[in-house]
Formats: structure tokens, sequence, C-alpha cells
């Protein structure tokens, strides 16, 4: 699978979501023309998609709605639980921590982390906010292999670093700057302010 483009990677967790809303109702199967009515991508690239993780459909039947639903969920590794913590307890940080949809699709974040001592000690949900001091030897204790960057862009380096020395095996960059790491270190950056930016183009591009 490591031949396996980023665009296809990216298209996974939309089929999954989709294959989600088809269970609620109670829909068994579909074609991969009704899953392209539903998804906006075609059928001949659903098929595609698919078949580089063995295809799982069945000519003249389709797809099996729930197994299909679990083997993506396996692809994306979602039958693994991840440890992950936060550094950074502000407004985005602490939103991330108070959202259960992330630990019931197993991201269990298990702590955040701060400088600011006025926050230190409190609680989001039953998530603890410590010093950041501490940060390294808890991510070592606990198994912990996902760490999340919330933290002004001057500091998200200094954030990065501490996390590649502690053992993290995976970021997830919500500060709007670019991080350099090892190579064996995935990460994922997440630009809201971008995101903002090209809907703000297809917006001015309409009138």
């Amino acid at each position: 699978m490591d031949n396996v483009s980023i665009t296809v990677i990216r298209r996974l967790p939309k089929y999954y979501r989709y294959l989600e809303e088809l269970i609620e109702k109670g829909i068994t199967r579909i074609s991969s023309q009704e899953l392209s009515n539903i998804t906006g991508f075609t059928a001949s690239q659903i098929r595609q998609d698919l078949n580089n993780f063995g295809g799982f459909g069945q000519q003249g039947y389709g797809y099996n709605v729930e197994d299909l639903y679990r083997e993506l969920g396996k692809i994306l590794g979602l039958d693994h639980r991840f440890n992950s913590v936060i550094v950074g307890a502000g407004n985005l940080g602490q939103a991330i921590a108070d959202y259960k949809g992330f630990e019931d699709a197993g991201f269990k974040v298990v702590s955040i982390f701060d400088r600011n001592p006025k926050v230190i000690g409190l609680q989001i949900r039953d998530i603890e906010i410590r010093d950041v001091e501490l940060m390294a030897d808890y991510i070592k204790e606990n198994n912990v292999e996902i760490g999340i960057i919330t933290v002004p862009k001057e500091s998200a380096q200094e954030v990065a670093d501490a996390y590649v020395k502690a053992g993290i095996k995976g970021i997830w960059n919500f500060a709007p700057t670019d991080i350099n790491v090892p190579e064996e270190i995935v990460v994922e950056d997440v630009r809201l302010n971008e995101s903002l930016f090209i809907l703000s183009y297809f917006l001015k591009n309409k009138v």
C-alpha cells in the first residue's frame, strides 16, 4: 500500500463517513454508481480507489456497506486506539479536547500541556491540564503516539522538537507554520486560515 497516492488516501475518510450514514439508514448494499451519486466522485474513480486495497465489491451486487465500512476503518487505522496529547490549552486546544467524537473514533486525548500557571490543574471533561515541563515523562509513561500542536506559530517548532525527543510518532499541527521533523515522523498540517482563504476565493469568483 506504500504506492497508494495521497490523493486516494484523502478520499477514504469521505467514503467512510458516507458509509456510516448509510448504515444508520439501514442500507445494506450499494453500487459504485450509487456511491458516486452520494460522494460526488465518479463510479470509475471509486472502483479504482478501492481496488488499491483489494476492491471489496462483487460484480452485479456492488458493495456490502457494513463490510466496506469495517475494511475502510481498518485501512485508516481506526481499529487501533491512539493516545494523544495536546500542547496549548487555549481555545482551540480546549475545543479539541472537549470534542468526544475523536475519542469515539479511537483517538483519545489523555492530557493537555501548557506553561500558563492560570490553567494548569484545570480539567476539560476529565482531561487534566498539566505543566508542559512534565510532558516528556508523561508521553513515555502513557504510550502516547500522537502529539497535537495548538500553540502560536512562534512556539510550534519548539513543541515539535519536544514531541520528537519524547518519542511521538505522529504530529497533528494546527499552528499556521511549517515544522521540521525527522522523516519517520508523520505530520498532518491543519491550516484553518488557508481553508478560509480558499472559501473566500470561491465566494469572490461567484460574484
